[in-house]
């Protein structure tokens, strides 16, 4: 199963791109998994917060092939618990020879294009995290997901 995630802009933070590389290399074991950064707008400071959003959700389309299975991680969407997210993920996994992206916007979020484009939302917390943040808590589950998929020992109940 191919998964991808793909995030706008790179990551600030030497610590949040240290913990991305980590869990980066261990989901290898477990799926084709490659972490996508699409380029933040050029010259963004002069735009509106809808423009933006405009601009790189037609980033993100030409990035995306027409059967991918579109997941974003939104404020709005489904929330799971790490067992029943594991269970999504195998699901998705028997289910479809499609690729598994999910998309993590920018600081204003998803253009309506996006939501549009979207096969489902989830949602990691009823809290707001920063879009940096979120790559790191986001990886960490997949990953989980995939230790409790296969028994082993990460994931303690």
């Amino acid at each position: 199963m191919k998964i991808e995630l793909k995030v706008i802009g790179k990551t600030s933070f030497d610590y949040l791109k240290e913990g991305i590389s980590i869990y980066e290399k261990r989901l290898q074991h477990y799926c084709n998994f490659n972490f996508i950064v699409i380029p933040d707008i050029k010259n963004a400071k002069n735009l509106r917060e809808s423009d933006i959003k405009k601009k790189e959700g037609e980033a993100v389309l030409k990035k995306l092939d027409k059967n991918d299975f579109l997941v974003l991680l939104d404020e709005n969407g489904k929330k799971y618990s790490s067992l029943r997210f594991a269970e999504f993920i195998e699901k998705k996994t028997m289910d479809s020879g499609k690729k598994i992206v999910f998309l993590i916007g920018g600081a204003y979020g998803f253009s309506e294009e996006i939501y549009q484009r979207a096969n489902q939302k989830i949602s990691l917390s009823d809290m707001t995290f920063s879009h940096q943040m979120v790559r790191l808590f986001f990886i960490e589950q997949l990953y989980r997901a995939y230790t409790i998929i296969n028994n082993e020992p990460y994931h303690h109940q």
